[in-house]
């Protein structure tokens, strides 16, 4: 089993997390098509540390000259353990949230030109921002409205139904890679939209779905 690893600052509508964060690709296909990559026949995985993780609110953050691009995202908190290979239940997911993968897309770049890991430009200080989770009892994942504003702006507005691998499918693949424990966090893709934030910039993520309305500090 893992570590069990808390968030900075301590909230208390957060649960304890394991420390594994499954982070998936191109889901969008408007996404995709933006940034001129190839539609995936499956999903695209990549990990981000568990020292990524922060509040929506000033905190630590690797690299705090640099420009990111913002990344919208449905959260997933898993719940129960999942063994590999085995049947995921509509009760794998515990709770949601919105978050942003903060993302180096200069850095990103050059390294798919070479052929190499992505990992210094997805995994590093801050650039896992996650909203306080709400309970997924009763949700349909695949209704799930998201929207990011920037200094007041509205930058990116989304919604599950557009994904091209939905939840279960993502929990689906997942399990039959490893196992899954409660704890776990699934950043599920962004829509299109993607942009420039800097640090200190003002940020709000929405969603009337959950129920959710956060504010924060980039």
């Amino acid at each position: 089993m893992s570590h069990r690893y808390q968030l900075e600052p301590v909230v208390a509508e957060w649960p304890q997390l394991s420390g594994n964060i499954y982070c998936i690709g191109r889901n969008y296909a408007d996404h995709a098509k933006e940034l001129n990559n190839e539609i995936p026949a499956e999903p695209v995985v990549f990990l981000k540390a568990p020292s990524a993780l922060r509040a929506l609110a000033e905190g630590p953050l690797a690299f705090p000259d640099e420009t990111f691009h913002h990344e919208l995202e449905l959260v997933l908190l898993v719940g129960q353990h999942l063994k590999a290979q085995s049947e995921v239940g509509p009760d794998s997911v515990a709770a949601v949230t919105l978050g942003l993968d903060l993302t180096r897309r200069a850095v990103q770049d050059q390294l798919k030109k070479k052929s190499l890991p992505w990992t210094i430009a997805k995994s590093f200080a801050g650039s896992a921002v996650l909203a306080p989770f709400v309970s997924a009892r009763g949700l349909d994942l695949t209704r799930i409205d998201l929207q990011l504003e920037v200094n007041g702006e509205v930058k990116q507005v989304g919604h599950t139904r557009d994904m091209m691998f939905p939840c279960s499918t993502i929990l689906h693949y997942l399990v039959t890679l490893q196992n899954l424990y409660p704890g776990d966090l699934v950043f599920t893709g962004t829509p299109a939209g993607v942009g420039p934030v800097r640090r200190g910039d003002q940020l709000r993520v929405f969603s009337d779905a959950l129920r959710l309305n956060a504010n924060g500090r980039l």
